[in-house]
């Protein structure tokens, strides 16, 4: 079971949206979810049109005359997606922990007794670094940071990393972390400024994905359901399983390598190199080209690369055309190009296959040898 924070003390990044629609799409890889609405504003709560008597709340508080477990708090939103949701009496509870031993800890105890069988827990933390969000880092073992391609949403974040580092040098318990940059309007060149800055300074702890700017993320909302009941076709459907995608196979990858390297003292990865090394004169050298003379970047993306965003899908400029050369196996492939952030098929190859969002993907065969 994976447990994951998701956290960010300035207001308006996504950060609730994002809590809502992952584990929508981590459902919607045949995943269990439960997500802890762990927000006073209980805004997770009521965006899936929630209303109940009790809460986490009545986990949490020693005092309460009203007191629960976690599993008799639980809102069935869809299969495999269940909610703990949150009210306002919440707000009363770093009151009531203010002089208790171990107070940072009090959701990390009711974790470890919980019962219930889920493959991720996700918990929606308020927009502070109170004891709220030290209690859901403390359980964590995974934090995903949401920030805007802005300027003002890189301020706060040394306060967030700082909060991280205490819980790893006081409590004894170290989480990672990985930014998500949430709210991306691709047509304002500033919104490709800021993603080179924060790419610049935090490579190696950015997800690949990119969550851009959707209305129907809101109307979803609004409606009190998840975008994978309110229009699974739309941008941000699509980018949110891209989303869960990325972390499943985080998962998959890196445990599974270290659990085999325990277990037989093969290093996988360096065995997969070799691999590599030995198969790929059998590659075939695609070259992947595209016309757009004014666009700042440009990507291709395909089942080949998992549909990422990366520096290694990221093509270059030559010209008034943006070129790219791919080694592939031979078979079949989909594929599109992603220019300043909008997704489109290849206008110069006729063979196209509408895909599950009702869009069109280009096609490419690649022969044997």
């Amino acid at each position: 079971m994976r447990i994951i924070a998701i956290t960010n003390q300035k207001g308006g990044c996504g950060k609730t949206t994002t809590a809502i629609n992952l584990a929508a799409s981590l459902m919607a890889n045949g995943r269990k979810v439960l997500l802890i609405d762990l927000d006073p504003q209980a805004h997770a709560t009521s965006g899936l049109n929630v209303k109940t008597e009790f809460n986490i709340y009545n986990v949490l508080s020693k005092i309460t005359p009203q007191k629960t477990g976690l599993e008799d708090i639980l809102q069935k939103i869809d299969d495999n997606f269940y909610l703990a949701p949150s009210g306002i009496v919440l707000s009363t509870l770093e009151q009531e922990l203010a002089g208790e031993i171990g107070r940072e800890s009090r959701l990390n105890w009711v974790l470890e007794n919980f019962s219930a069988a889920f493959d991720y827990i996700l918990i929606d933390c308020p927009p502070n670094l109170g004891i709220l969000t030290i209690n859901a880092i403390r359980a964590s073992g995974e934090v995903i940071i949401p920030v805007e391609a802005s300027r003002f949403s890189l301020d706060g974040l040394g306060q967030l990393l700082d909060i991280i580092s205490l819980v790893r040098d006081r409590l004894n318990h170290s989480v990672s972390h990985r930014i998500l940059i949430t709210n991306f309007d691709s047509r304002l060149r500033h919104s490709f400024q800021m993603l080179d800055r924060i790419r610049g300074t935090f490579k190696e702890k950015l997800f690949a994905t990119i969550m851009h700017v959707n209305v129907k993320l809101k109307e979803a909302q609004n409606e009190g359901r998840h975008i994978f009941s309110y229009d699974k076709y739309c941008r941000g459907a699509k980018d949110y399983f891209s989303l869960s995608r990325e972390i499943i196979m985080q998962e998959d990858g890196g445990r599974i390598d270290e659990a085999k390297k325990a277990e037989t003292g093969v290093d996988l990865k360096k065995m997969m190199k070799q691999i590599v090394r030995k198969e790929l004169p059998k590659l075939s050298n695609v070259f992947f080209s595209v016309f757009a003379p004014d666009a700042s970047e440009v990507y291709v993306v395909g089942d080949f690369n998992n549909w990422n965003l990366d520096g290694e899908s990221r093509m270059y400029k030559e010209g008034a055309f943006w070129a790219k050369r791919i080694n592939l196996n031979s078979g079949r492939y989909r594929y599109r190009f992603v220019i300043d952030g909008k997704w489109t098929e290849d206008p110069n190859n006729p063979s196209k296959e509408l895909n599950p969002y009702g869009e069109m993907d280009s096609l490419l065969e690649v022969a044997k040898w």
